[in-house]
């Protein structure tokens, strides 16, 4: 009997030492692959402190045998008189008014279809949801000639003025989590005289903040990664958005500043992972409360 309780003592043992290094495993295989998939920015980064002459002689290693700090500060001068503040004042232009623009409209249509009954609501609700699996090849033929015929070119106004209409991951994301608000909420507001838009900005707006904080994220990130568009578009140099300015920094014809484009490129991930760190925490909120309610 006490052979057997020792056995069964000493698997119980084992078993439980084996699950104690699980967490610990769990965390080396993580951290090993974060370290993957961080390393490009890695490299981005000591690039913009090597000479030109050692970025892609030394690739190998991620220290620079000296610190080209100067990578900046040629950088930073841009391109043909255009400092490469110039870009970044266009690139936060579209930015924050592509976004606001999305963001509210996005909400007040979402608003509609949530809380609103009129005819024909599921049909347009699935037109705008068709538009989700349109390719955005489609689209860039019509909408250029639309804008030169509107004579918008080489102007902010086609990276900005369309996304004041609405943008359909948005409705459809703001929409799941207005779902998710009691309608006793709007039926009080009624009592109390509240038109359907005072409903929308007292009651509503208030709080659905997550959801809009992630649209809000999502918008800037794609917007300030733009570069289809911009170079679709605009054709003056001092219009110019960062993602597009980057470019300026390698000429086929002679030597390029390669030192300068990594150090700009590292500067622009500044603005994405400081609105991450701040707001990291409503992606998460955001998205998971919009998916409690079909």
């Amino acid at each position: 009997m006490s052979t057997v309780t020792n056995q069964a003592v000493g698997k119980v043992t084992r078993t439980r030492g084996s699950r104690a290094w699980r967490p610990y495993l769990y965390h080396i295989i993580v951290g090993l692959l974060s370290l993957l998939m961080i390393y490009p920015i890695l490299w981005m980064a000591a690039s913009s402190l090597k000479p030109n002459s050692e970025i892609f002689t030394q690739a190998y290693t991620l220290i620079p045998s000296k610190l080209e700090w100067n990578n900046y500060v040629s950088g930073w001068k841009g391109i043909g008189g255009i400092s490469f503040a110039t870009y970044y004042k266009n690139s936060f232009i579209i930015v924050i008014f592509a976004t606001i623009g999305s963001v509210l409209s996005s909400a007040l249509v979402a608003y509609g279809f949530a809380r609103i009954k009129f005819f024909g609501s599921a049909f347009w609700f699935g037109c705008v949801m068709m538009t989700l699996m349109l390719p955005h090849d489609v689209t860039i033929i019509p909408q250029y000639i639309m804008f030169a015929k509107l004579q918008w070119l080489s102007s902010f106004k086609p990276l900005i003025v369309p996304f004041f209409f609405g943008v359909p991951f948005f409705i459809f994301l703001i929409m799941q989590f207005i779902r998710t608000i009691p309608h006793e909420l709007d039926e009080a507001a009624k009592m109390d005289g509240c038109s359907k838009y005072g409903i929308f900005f007292r009651i509503i707006l208030p709080l659905i903040v997550p959801a809009l904080v992630t649209a809000t994220i999502f918008s800037f990130y794609w917007r300030w990664e733009d570069f289809f568009n911009a170079v679709l578009y605009l054709n003056k140099a001092q219009m110019y958005p960062v993602s597009l300015a980057l470019k300026m920094f390698l000429d086929g014809e002679s030597i390029s500043n390669w030192g300068g484009m990594f150090a700009m490129a590292t500067l622009s991930l500044v603005p994405v992972i400081l609105v991450f760190l701040i707001f990291q925490k409503y992606i998460v909120e955001g998205i998971s409360t919009s998916g409690l309610k079909g």
